[in-house]
């Protein structure tokens, strides 16, 4: 099992606001470099989690990436913002129900399969998914997990981030409602209760890097809103 590595920078002598990012399900911190460059260039603290996201269930992983969350937001005088790609989005839902921080800030979702994912719902019975995936990818389905149905609506400001460009042309067309990233639909990746959303031209994996995605992230961590919220 990889251990969790935070990486934080937060300057001892100055004011700052923090930020948790969350990378997707099967990947890593990697994913989320540029994003958390761009972050720090605009001068956020950033806590870059690497968690076994294929070992365990979604509120199993909230418990564990509570020290390291807790302990990066004793050094930050500012408000604990949470950015999440994919299944990080709904982790960070998990761990803010559960473990709230005192001076929770705003969320940015990319990508992330609120509604679950028709791919999900494909491929959950065949068993090279479930041993890739594991426990946490079972729960990504349409039929969402008690854990994730349950989950209280969200009264902390949350921006989300769709794509709707696709690397995946078959799952795109076949498997999932459009527009969607070729994992995830726009439609799934909404929330009720989601103060801002915008859509950009990207694919699932691509949306961490997208040059838009990363400027709209920073402009909802510092306005709640998103700047010219069209198709970008």
């Amino acid at each position: 099992m990889r251990e969790i590595q935070p990486i934080a920078i937060a300057p001892a002598d100055t004011r700052c606001d923090g930020v948790a990012l969350l990378h997707g399900i099967g990947v890593g911190s990697w994913t989320l470099k540029r994003l958390e460059r761009a972050l720090q260039r605009r001068g956020f603290a950033t806590l870059n989690l690497d968690y076994p996201s294929r070992k365990k269930p979604i509120e199993a992983l909230a418990e564990e990436i509570h020290a390291p969350v807790a302990a990066f937001a004793a050094q930050c005088d500012g408000a604990i913002h949470f950015v999440a790609h994919s299944m990080g989005g709904l982790l960070a839902r998990v761990y803010i129900s559960r473990h709230r921080p005192a001076r929770l800030g705003r969320v940015v979702m990319l990508g992330t399969p609120n509604g679950g994912s028709e791919v999900a719902d494909l491929l959950k019975d065949i068993s090279i998914y479930r041993a890739v995936f594991g426990p946490a990818g079972l729960q990504l389905t349409t039929a969402q997990a008690p854990a994730l149905a349950d989950l209280p609506s969200p009264d902390y400001p949350v921006g989300i981030i769709a794509g709707c460009r696709t690397i995946a042309p078959i799952a795109s067309t076949f498997v999932l409602p459009r527009p969607n990233d070729g994992r995830v639909s726009v439609a799934s990746a909404k929330l009720a209760d989601m103060a801002d959303h915008i859509v950009v031209k990207a694919s699932h994996t691509g949306l961490p890097r997208h040059t838009v995605a990363i400027e709209q992230t920073i402009a909802f961590l510092h306005d709640g809103r998103f700047r010219n919220a069209q198709l970008t």
